[in-house]
């Protein structure tokens, strides 16, 4: 029996989650589901965009699955306050050609490995008599560990090749300890390939290159910003799954945000989140059903089922039966 708090949110965030759900019923485990809050809505009914109860749920399921949120202007961003929370501090994005959706590259297959708890995200900003100043961290340990994931990752998942993004040339203190630590980590992977590039050459090789990436390394700002490039190569962020994750808890959200513009519609693309439920899977030791699930969403992407934003006619909940069916055939 498998834990899993369940973070809807607002906007389309209930009808990807509600399609994820339909498939992962159809996978031959078991769960037990809570349902918790965060969000604009939550705010608008609790004061609150992310209680303590919701934090509290987080922490002690096995994983949680977080659909998406309406942040507004001066409120407190529910999932970056998970992240720092729960120290959450990688972040993971597939980057994956799928069958049948529109895409510059039919055949990508590459990971970005972003930290998640630093950089210019601590948040230290002030006001100046000219403008505003922001702090960027970048600690060893931080560096460490963010880097350490990325080898671990690439050996388990059977990939040959690590590369740092920093730009040390310029930010020669906080991302030459970056690119420092890297090779220090390196060294004890000599079974992985390691190189590294500066961000901005990184930028234009995702475009003119990207097969040359197996699993790229970064710094919160950065990977920020290349991951959602890449995803544009493969259909854009309604295909973008992605993983926060910890020493003892883990989140699996989709990228896109909580479009409230197609809320309610049923035509809001549900890939994110299913391949986001297996990539929970993966991480709960279950590969096995994560191929099932993986396969039978390129199954029914194959064939034709895709939602409007892909150029198809499928609903929300549609596609989603009908990969819950193919899983139940595989």
């Amino acid at each position: 029996m498998y834990r899993i708090t369940v973070i809807p949110g607002d906007g389309i965030g209930g009808e990807v989650m509600d399609a994820a759900l339909t498939v992962l019923d159809a996978v031959d485990l078991e769960f037990e589901f809570t349902l918790a809050e965060a969000g604009d809505g939550c705010f608008r009914r609790c004061g609150e965009t992310i209680p303590d109860e919701t934090i509290r749920l987080v922490r002690k399921a096995d994983a949680t699955l977080f659909g998406a949120v309406t942040t507004v202007p001066g409120q407190k961003s529910a999932i970056i306050t998970l992240r720092r929370e729960l120290d959450l501090f990688a972040n993971l994005r597939p980057v994956r050609s799928l069958p049948g959706v529109p895409c510059l590259y039919p055949d990508l297959d590459f990971v970005i490995v972003r930290e998640n708890t630093e950089d210019l995200y601590v948040g230290d900003e002030e006001y100046t008599s000219d403008g505003a100043v922001a702090r960027r961290v970048i600690t060893r340990a931080a560096s460490e560990r963010i880097v350490r994931f990325a080898f671990d990752y690439a050996v388990g998942d059977g990939r040959g090749g690590v590369t740092a993004v920093h730009k040390a040339n310029v930010l020669k203190k906080t991302d030459g300890i970056f690119r420092e630590v890297f090779y220090e980590v390196a060294s004890s992977y000599p079974q992985v390939e390691a190189n590294d590039y500066y961000v901005d050459a990184t930028a234009m090789y995702l475009i003119t290159q990207p097969h040359e990436f197996d699993v790229i390394v970064t710094t919160n700002m950065f990977g920020d910003i290349l991951s959602d490039e890449a995803a544009a190569l493969v259909g854009g962020l309604g295909v973008a799954p992605s993983a926060n994750i910890g020493k003892k808890n883990a989140i699996f959200e989709p990228v896109h945000g909580s479009a409230p513009q197609i809320a309610g519609k049923n035509i809001a693309n549900p890939t994110a989140m299913i391949l986001s439920t297996a990539l929970m899977l993966k991480h709960l030791k279950k590969p096995q059903e994560a191929q099932k699930i993986q396969e039978a969403l390129e199954r029914v992407l194959k064939k034709g089922v895709m939602t409007p934003d892909l150029g198809g006619t499928a609903t929300t909940s549609g596609m989603a039966d009908a990969v819950r069916k193919e899983v139940l055939e595989l």
